[in-house]
């Protein structure tokens, strides 16, 4: 009896052909923008891996191809204590600076979340720092720091408070980074936070309000359970972010004092530009681009685990 099972009508079979069709066209509209993302990324982090291989050096250019001994700057990082002392610089710097920039970023904008025109005045200015060069940035703070010019400084002596230049301490250097890296870099945690806080529905504040929760408890378990996406965000940006802070640490310190301040990628300008070990340099340079990965992958993970628990 064919007419209890009669063949499907082409019609129906048409999406099939389509949804091909459909992928095809994305493929095709996705290849270009793969192949310039391939040829700016990929190929120069495939010769950055390569001249990491080989003892290259501007004295000698003729070790580009000589892969005799390819693992010999890795062993040769292994046993460097001044690279070890640029990663716990390196770790000190980020911890502190996105702590900071977290814990400013979101003081701040609960303060400013309020729908009033005044403070959104006040929003727009707080993102000025944001939107600075970061040679601008340093070139600021270099004056605050500098007491002969620094009205922070003269304002201090003038109390009777007399301080010195905190770039020039070796125990204090690497805080005055953070300072400075935090009052740039804090907008962009308060954004996330404020926009984070606008989408907050009034419900569970309400019901916890006639429950009896305090402010303290209403904070932690309901606001802070809606930002806690938004910051862990933040934090993975911030703390990636936080290994490009060269240009202040050239301005401000220039490694200084002594080696307070060389951080890892500043030990790999050194190793690079100042005695031309450029196979060194990139050996430095690639163990910190897995440390980014490793990094991204962990936080990304923590933060994917955290959201789905809650």
């Amino acid at each position: 009896m064919a007419f209890l099972n009669p063949a499907r009508p082409k019609a129906e079979r048409a999406p099939a052909g389509w949804e091909q069709t459909r992928r095809r066209t994305y493929l095709a509209g996705l290849l270009p923008a793969l192949v310039v993302l391939g040829v700016i990324t990929l190929l120069p982090g495939l010769f950055l891996l390569g001249v990491s291989l080989t003892p290259l050096s501007l004295v000698n250019p003729g070790t580009v191809f000589d892969f005799s001994d390819p693992l010999g700057n890795y062993r040769e990082l292994l046993r460097d204590a001044r690279f070890h002392n640029s990663v716990l610089l390196q770790l000190h710097l980020s911890a502190t600076s996105v702590g900071l920039q977290l814990a400013v970023g979101l003081g701040v904008a609960l303060l400013l979340n309020v729908r009033a025109r005044f403070f959104e005045a006040i929003r727009a200015a707080f993102l000025i720092p944001m939107v600075l060069p970061p040679i601008v940035v340093a070139l600021i703070w270099k004056i605050l720091y500098t007491p002969d010019v620094s009205p922070l400084h003269r304002l201090l002596e003038e109390a009777g408070l007399p301080v010195d230049s905190l770039i020039t301490d070796p125990t204090l250097a690497i805080w005055a980074i953070a300072v400075a890296e935090t009052w740039q870099w804090f907008p962009f945690t308060m954004l996330m936070v404020l926009a984070t806080l606008q989408l907050i529905p009034d419900e569970p504040l309400e019901a916890a309000r006639i429950d009896g929760a305090n402010r303290g408890q209403v904070f932690r378990h309901i606001i802070l359970a809606y930002l806690r996406p938004a910051l862990v965000v933040c934090g993975l940006f911030r703390l990636i972010d936080s290994l490009k802070a060269f240009p202040l640490i050239y301005v401000l310190t220039n490694g200084g004092p002594g080696t307070a301040t060389e951080v890892t990628n500043y030990y790999g300008f050194i190793e690079a530009f100042n005695f031309s070990y450029w196979g060194y340099a990139s050996a430095i340079a690639v163990l910190m681009l897995g440390g980014v990965f490793a990094v991204s992958w962990l936080v990304g993970r923590l933060g994917w685990n955290e959201v789905h628990h809650d």
